[in-house]
This record gives structure tokens, C-alpha cells and sequence, in this order.
């Protein structure tokens, strides 16, 4: 059984519609075995994908092919994570819960903060 890259990565729930999961194949956020493919391309099992998501990048070997999306307990038996991205995924996000408000404001920035905004801007294109 072939299966395309986009319909695949759909199946698997990485993306909600195959229309997206195409744009991230065509943006460079999908590759398959180092190389860039294109969407129409055919998984084979044994395959390792590279799959940039947020701040997520994730490396996952290809276990099972499907066209047919089901639940997350089916989908994750699709594919299993490589324990090196495992690993760089929860240091990342452990870098990032420890970095707190420097990373994400939860309310948008006070008038004298736009202003220290707009002159760090400024400053640093002056420079």
C-alpha cells in the first residue's frame, strides 16, 4: 500500500487538514530521510521524518502506512519518535518554561512599554 507524504502526515494527526500539511511540505518544514520532498510523494515504512511544529522539531520513523485518519491512540501507532528528539524536545521545552516572561506576555505591552519598545527599535537600527 502507498500512501502520499500530505495524506499520511494528516492520518497521523500531525496536521489538521491535508491542505495544511501540504503548505508545510512546500514551506520546508517536512523532510523526509534529509532530503525536501514534495507532497505527492509516497511513505514507505522505515522512513524517518523530520517534522518542524511551533518550537517542536520532531524526528519520527514511519511504522505503519494509513490513508485514513482516526483516533490518537491509532494515529501514534503510525509512527514512533526517535529517543535523541525526545530528548531535544523536552530540553527545549524545559529552556523555555525556565526562561517564564521573557518568552511569552500574557497582556499586551503599557504605553511606557511601547515607548521602550519603539526606542530599543530605533536604537538598534541606527546602529
Amino acid at each position: 500500500m502507498t500512501v502520499r507524504l500530505d495524506k499520511w502526515l494528516w492520518a497521523a494527526r500531525f496536521f489538521k487538514t491535508r491542505a495544511k500539511a501540504k503548505n508545510a511540505i512546500e514551506s520546508g518544514k517536512v523532510d523526509v530521510n534529509r532530503t525536501r520532498p514534495k507532497p505527492s510523494r509516497d511513505v514507505v515504512i522505515g522512513d524517518f521524518l523530520s517534522i518542524r511544529q511551533g518550537y517542536d522539531d520532531l524526528v519520527i520513523e514511519v511504522i505503519d502506512v494509513s490513508d485514513k485518519r482516526g483516533g490518537a491512540a491509532q494515529a501514534q501507532r503510525l509512527y514512533r519518535e526517535t529517543e535523541n528528539s525526545r530528548l531535544a524536545r523536552e530540553e527545549e521545552s524545559l529552556k523555555r518554561r525556565m526562561a517564564g516572561n521573557f518568552v511569552i506576555s500574557k497582556t499586551r505591552p503599557s504605553k511606557k512599554g511601547r515607548r521602550m519598545i519603539h526606542q530599543f527599535k530605533d536604537k538598534k537600527n541606527s546602529e
